[in-house]
This record gives structure tokens, sequence and C-alpha cells, in this order.
């Protein structure tokens, strides 16, 4: 059956991001992998109890996922509501899952404080852009599942090619 693969619940089409809307990704790669049933996907925010639709959220200002990982930094919704908690207890589940399932990478939907895996937001709900991780990504990379976003499934496909 070969390697599993953690993947963004939104990119395999559910309707499950803070807008209550889905990024379904398209490529012949995800069909191939759901017929082998090696995808295995999760909504980190959903699994810690978090609604469809919810306010957007971003890491505080100056800080990165691994600072919010390590209590030193903020998930705040757009309102400033602290979702921390969530957003950390959302990342171990991911973790918790992707070891489970036997994941040696994860697909990720790329810009999201969970998720993203190159950029994130800046803090200002701007939409400005800085790179950087989500929590999630952040968590599984340190626990050494490659993390991949969902712009760069090509090189996800040669990993996994190499590692079958």
């Amino acid at each position: 059956m070969g390697i599993k693969i953690l993947v963004s619940a939104c990119l395999m089409g559910h309707a499950v991001r803070y807008d209550g809307r889905a990024k379904p990704l398209a490529h012949p790669a995800l069909d191939r992998w759901r017929a082998e049933g090696r995808l295995v996907s999760i909504c980190p925010e959903m699994s810690a109890g978090m609604p469809v639709p919810r306010l957007p959220a971003e890491i505080e200002p100056g800080k990165i996922a691994d600072d919010v990982l390590a209590s030193g930094g903020r998930v705040l919704e757009s309102n400033g509501g602290d979702v921390t908690a969530e957003f950390r207890q959302a990342a171990k589940n991911a973790l918790a899952l992707a070891i489970e399932a036997g994941c040696a990478y994860a697909l990720l939907i790329d810009g999201s404080p969970s998720c993203g895996s190159s950029f994130v937001y800046d803090g200002s709900f701007s939409g400005d852009r800085r790179p950087g991780e989500g929590v999630t990504a952040a968590l599984l990379r340190k626990n050494g599942i490659q993390v991949f976003s969902d712009r760069d499934i090509d090189a996800l496909v040669e990993a996994v090619a190499r590692s079958d």
C-alpha cells in the first residue's frame, strides 16, 4: 500500500475552512493515492473542537509557530479572542493521527496559522503574508514528518516515489 500522507481536509474538498469553504486540490497523484488508501485527512482546528465557520485567526505579530508551541506566542482571532490552546491541541491531534496512521508526509494548505508550511499571515489581519509556518506544520516537522504545501505537490510526488 505504501507510505501514508496526512492531508488537510479542505484540500480534499471538505468545507472546513474558517470561512466555511473548501480549497479542493485536483492532482492525478491525489486521485491515485486516494485509490491506494494512502491519504489520511484531518482539519486540525475541527479536531480541536473549533466550529465552521469561525473567525479568522493569525499568529500574533512578531511571533512564530515555535513560540506558540513553547507558550511564548499566541494565536488570536480577528476580534482579539485567544485561540492558542485550540491551535496547540489541533497540532497535537494532527501529530497523534499521523503517528497512528504511519504518515511520513503531510500535504497541508499554505497560509493557515495551523497548516501553513511556507507562509502565514503577519498577525495584522491585513492580508499581508510573511515567511513561516503554522502550529500544526511546525509540530509535524519537529517530529520527523515532511511537510509540503498545496503548491509543492509535485515535490511531494517525487518524495513519495523515492520512498516507495
